[in-house]
């Protein structure tokens, strides 16, 4: 069964849950997968993609002083877009990736990488959250779109399995 179809599987139970996306560098790619499988309507009300900083503070609540200081990428902006995003679409989990998609001297990034995050509400309020990092050396941008976007989506289902 692929991710995508396992993610159905566990938003589809009983309780039934919803689901957002705030993508950064994989610009889509998640959002395309979880919308690639019929009936993904019932529970993926949508998603964002943020490329700046700007976008991440107005849309998803990301601080910008810390956001300012990393160019964006760390595991907690994924988090802090995780959570916004939850908040923007009013779902119940929320996934997110932010990163390079190739490598940037002037930031000192040798290679690819990126962070994913997921969150899920609690009742009360608060969020339960992981987040992890994705190293993609000597992969083409496309590709560490792709990766990333499948890994994001790989450890949605894996924390949706433990809850």
């Amino acid at each position: 069964m692929s991710a995508a179809a396992e993610l159905k599987t566990l938003l589809s139970a009983r309780p039934r849950r919803t689901l957002a996306v705030a993508e950064s560098l994989t610009a889509g790619h998640v959002q395309a997968r979880v919308a690639a499988v019929p009936g993904a309507s019932k529970y993926f009300l949508g998603g964002i993609t943020a490329y700046s900083l700007d976008e991440k503070v107005r849309h998803l609540g990301v601080n910008r002083a810390a956001a300012k200081k990393v160019n964006c990428v760390s595991a907690v902006v994924a988090e802090e877009m995780a959570r916004g995003v939850c908040e923007l679409f009013g779902s119940d989990v929320g996934v997110a990736t932010t990163g390079y998609a190739e490598p940037s001297p002037a930031d000192g990034v040798a290679a690819a990488f990126a962070w994913w995050a997921v969150a899920a509400r609690r009742s009360g309020g608060s969020y339960r959250l992981r987040h992890g990092r994705v190293e993609c050396p000597g992969e083409l941008r496309t590709e560490v779109q792709a990766i990333v976007a499948a890994a994001a989506l790989a450890e949605l289902v894996a924390f949706l399995r433990e809850r």
